[in-house]
Order: C-alpha cells, then structure tokens, then sequence
C-alpha cells in the first residue's frame, strides 16, 4: 500500500483506544481498535480492501468469506475489488454457518477476510465453515494483527500491531479497580 498509511488513517480515525477493555475474546486489554471507525468511511474501506486484495489476486480467489456483522462491509469491497461473490458467516442458535442459501463448493478458493485479529477465533470458525463444504482455503486477510494466530493457510496482515492482552484473572487494570469498557461485537 505504495502511499496509504494505515498506521496514521487508524489515529487519524479515532480508532486506536487506550483504557481497559473487554475484548471479544474474553481477554482484557489496555488498547482497543475501534474496528467501526475504520468500516464507516468507504474510502479507507476501498484503500484497505486494495490493500489484501493485492495480497492475494495471484491465487485467484473465486469468493471471499467473511464473518458478520463487521466483515460484510470489508467482504463485500474486497470480493468487489477481485471481481467475485461475498458470502458472510453468521450464528444461528449459536453455530456458525453460510445462512441466506449461501453456497460453497469443492472447486472454489476461499479468500477469509477479517477486519481485528487477536486470539483468530473468529476466523477459525469461518475456516471451519468453509472446510465443512469441501472448500479451499486460500489465504486469510486481515486490517490488523493484534495477536499471534496461526490458521494454516497463507496470512496477511495490512498492519501487525501487537497489544498485550490478559485473562481476566491476570490483568493489572482489573487488580487496580479500573472499570472496564465492553465494546466488542461478540462474546466467547
């Protein structure tokens, strides 16, 4: 991404917070990326979306997958970007799974896009969905790395920004009384 600073659109944005917050992991932390702040201007979502598009055009994707809700709005550009379908990922009684008559088959490459990762459970359950329809799995792009997380699969991250994060049990903010902040999307 010749000549977009991710790094500098992020602060620009509002979107790196500090205080102490649950993640949707469950894990405390005392940095947040305020993934909406990002979603919510097209043209940092079409400048993102260049960016992981361009990371894996030459494995010619035949459909990108994301997870709801906040990977419809970056799935959507990125396949719109590489010329395919976007399928999205939602819980239904709490399982993951392509809903609306979405379809996968055997013969697609699976482009997972994802906007956070810090423990990757959210892409791991879209991994497994798309697995579980004899799909392919042909990378896993991401906005930002938080954390280490390992998928198995050719992985790029626009930004590696690691932020410490802790049990619950284990977080200093917690031991010092610090109220905490519970701004994500999904619960483990």
């Amino acid at each position: 991404m010749s000549t977009f600073d991710l790094s500098r659109a992020l602060h620009e944005r509002g979107a790196l917070l500090d205080g102490h917050f649950r993640l949707s992991s469950g894990r405390h932390s005392n940095r947040f990326v305020q993934k909406f702040r990002i979603l919510e201007d097209p043209r940092l979502v079409e400048e993102v979306a260049r960016g992981i598009a361009g990371a894996f055009r030459a494995v010619r994707p035949t459909v990108v997958v994301s997870a709801a809700v906040g990977g419809i709005v970056l799935g959507y550009e990125v396949a719109r970007q590489l010329g395919t379908l976007a399928l999205f990922v939602e819980k239904e009684d709490g399982v993951p799974k392509l809903r609306r008559n979405f379809q996968l088959n055997a013969d697609d490459r699976v482009l997972i896009v994802e906007d956070v990762v810090t423990t990757g459970m959210s892409v791991r359950e879209v991994i497994d969905v798309v697995r579980g329809y004899g799909a392919h799995v042909a990378g896993v792009g991401v906005i930002v790395k938080r954390g280490d997380a390992d998928f198995g699969v050719p992985t790029h991250a626009l930004l590696d920004l690691p932020i410490v994060s802790y049990a619950p049990a284990e977080c200093p903010q917690c031991a010092s009384g610090l109220p905490i902040d519970d701004p994500g999307s999904r619960r483990a």
